[in-house]
């Protein structure tokens, strides 16, 4: 059963979706973290049940991260994507707090050149994850904030949280 919840952010409303999963925390393993205005968010669909409190765990972390107090999440979710995808989010999920890596340093840790690059970039903007999974992370290679499917300003507000801006 696809369950979800709405939270309060910085970044206006996030819609949590999740699945029900006897062996999360909640019973809840997380689908997506999508906020007003994303490019390819979640949209509660006929079906769903509203769910705040098997996402109390959830929210939580997110309002920890938010206030600065939390610099990882720890959190059951769907393993979704392609393979190539999930290897991506993988080498992203790896990057720490407060630091920044570029599109090809990404590519490079899944063992992807030249044209490859483009792949990463596709796979990283596909992150269902937003906030979670820290794709906000990745920048060019000249220090530019390239897209963010919540959006430029937003990915610029939360590397301004973590202290990841270069003045």
């Amino acid at each position: 059963m696809t369950v979800y919840a709405k939270v309060d952010s910085p970044l206006g409303e996030l819609l949590l979706v999740g699945e029900e999963s006897a062996g999360a925390p909640g019973g809840v393993a997380l689908a997506s973290v999508s906020m007003p205005g994303q490019k390819g968010a979640a949209v509660v669909r006929e079906g769903w049940r509203e769910e705040p409190a098997a996402f109390a765990g959830i929210a939580a972390q997110l309002a920890e991260y938010f206030a600065g107090t939390r610099t990882r999440f720890d959190i059951a979710y769907v393993s979704g994507g392609t393979d190539f995808q999930r290897r991506v989010w993988a080498a992203v999920e790896e990057v720490p707090y407060g630091r920044t890596v570029s599109y090809g340093e990404v590519a490079a840790l899944v063992g992807v050149s030249g044209a490859g690059v483009r792949a990463v970039g596709t796979a990283i903007g596909r992150n269902p994850l937003l906030v979670v999974r820290p794709c906000h992370r990745v920048i060019g290679a000249d220090g530019a904030l390239r897209g963010y499917a919540g959006g430029v300003e937003r990915k610029e507000r939360l590397l301004g949280l973590e202290g990841a801006l270069v003045a």
